[in-house]
């Protein structure tokens, strides 16, 4: 999806919900840190089944941020989404008010990779344990994997271009990718990200039929991607939503510009194909490339896929060399997500939050509980890096054989 250089997209907003801080301001605090969260499962009803250990949302109570009809008609992924919504919109000063007050002016676009597993399990055990009467009205749209998109342009009154993106876990770049798309056509401001809630038994039982899926019981070494040690990835609970609006618009309603969506590419390869993800993630960089044109050596950091999987490290490690040349060997390369474990949708959306967090305050984030770096690669582990970062590549493969890579650049403080 091309991005129109005319009119150019902006994140003006950034809000989190995630197991390493349910706001932005935590998320990084904890990130640039390089605190792990990861830690057993103590989701009711999982407390059996093989998956050990995962990054989950601990004391988040949704009544608290949520107007009540909304929380008893939506799932648990959606209430993440709602409350990340909520977070970006503060974060980005944008009301009803703006843009001339016009409703069909702001969009939503949310990905998501299995919708609301706990309410629909829920149902479906009143339904055979009770019987039909016993289902609640709401079942029909909350277990919805575009259920975020309508409950946020519902509670903000949002008219705009509304969408949603199921394309694996690299759907997260793709719903900013067609946000962008959305401000190119005309649009002035998109509430865009994935937020996911893989913890309830029902989704974690039809997880366990992923083989990468890591079932070691240690917190510390569940989650090892680009080790020798590695052995599958984590499930997350959580995501991020953004602000991105048309810079202009932003800049002439007096918005803080944070970061702008400069390219996006996405390839498709198949599912558990490994190997193959090399060519497909590499081809996708440099799409994110020409879009951004943005020569290689210019990529400052680069957060990584880093599934956690040998043959899948390998590849990622590879594809990174294969478009970035020499450069992919120096370029400090960083995965955050080892520390609060793989959120399907909502990771790579986290990881732009970290981005755009990262450029600001000129730090690499570390990958936690990643020491021995087996790949030619200049993995930042350990302590955060200070670092003049300009542009930063997010990649992001789904189970499934999506690939898509976002180039994104620091915000100047004077117009384009």
């Amino acid at each position: 999806m091309s991005f129109r250089q005319d009119r150019r997209s902006v994140v003006t907003g950034i809000g989190v919900v995630a197991p390493n801080g349910a706001s932005t301001e935590v998320f990084w605090k904890t990130t640039q840190e390089g605190i792990s969260v990861l830690d057993r499962v103590t989701r009711e009803g999982c407390e059996h089944l093989p998956l050990r250990v995962a990054g989950e949302i601990r004391g988040f109570d949704p009544v608290a941020l949520i107007e009540e009809r909304y929380v008893v008609q939506t799932d648990r992924f959606t209430h993440f989404a709602m409350a990340a919504a909520d977070l970006a919109l503060d974060d980005a000063r944008l009301g009803r008010a703006d843009y001339d007050g016009s409703p069909f002016a702001v969009g939503v676009v949310t990905a998501a990779g299995s919708g609301g597993g706990e309410f629909g399990q829920r149902e479906l055990q009143r339904l055979w344990g009770q019987g039909s009467r016993y289902v609640g009205p709401y079942q029909s749209i909350a277990w919805f994997y575009a259920a975020s998109t309508g409950q946020i342009s519902i509670r903000g009154g949002f008219k705009g271009p509304c969408g949603v993106v199921a394309s694996d876990e690299a759907g997260g770049l793709d719903a900013l990718a067609h946000a962008a798309g959305a401000i190119g056509r005309g649009t002035d401001a998109v509430v865009v990200g994935a937020a996911e809630a893989p913890l309830a038994p029902y989704s974690v039982v039809c997880q366990l039929g992923y083989e990468d899926l890591s079932t070691c019981d240690d917190p510390a070494r569940a989650y090892r991607p680009f080790t020798a040690d590695a052995c599958g990835f984590v499930p997350a609970e959580g995501g991020a939503m953004l602000v991105v609006e048309e810079e202009k618009a932003a800049r002439r309603r007096g918005a803080r510009v944070r970061a702008e969506l400069a390219g996006h590419a996405a390839t498709f390869t198949g599912a558990s194909r490994w190997e193959e993800s090399r060519e497909g993630l590499a081809e996708a960089i440099r799409g994110a490339l020409r879009e951004a044109r943005c020569a290689p050596e210019e990529i400052d950091v680069v957060f990584a896929d880093a599934l956690g999987v040998p043959e899948a490290d390998r590849a990622e490690a590879m594809a990174i060399a294969d478009a970035l040349g020499a450069h992919g060997q120096r370029v400090p390369v960083t995965a955050p997500k080892t520390g609060i474990g793989r959120a399907y949708c909502g990771a790579p959306v986290l990881d732009t939050a970290a981005a755009v967090l990262a450029m600001e305050h000129g730090l690499i984030p570390p990958t936690p509980n990643v020491f021995d770096v087996c790949h030619d690669l200049n993995v930042a582990t350990g302590r955060a890096r200070p670092a003049d970062l300009r542009t930063a590549l997010v990649l992001s493969r789904g189970l499934m054989g999506s690939n898509a890579a976002l180039v994104l650049r620091r915000a100047t403080d004077t117009p384009s």
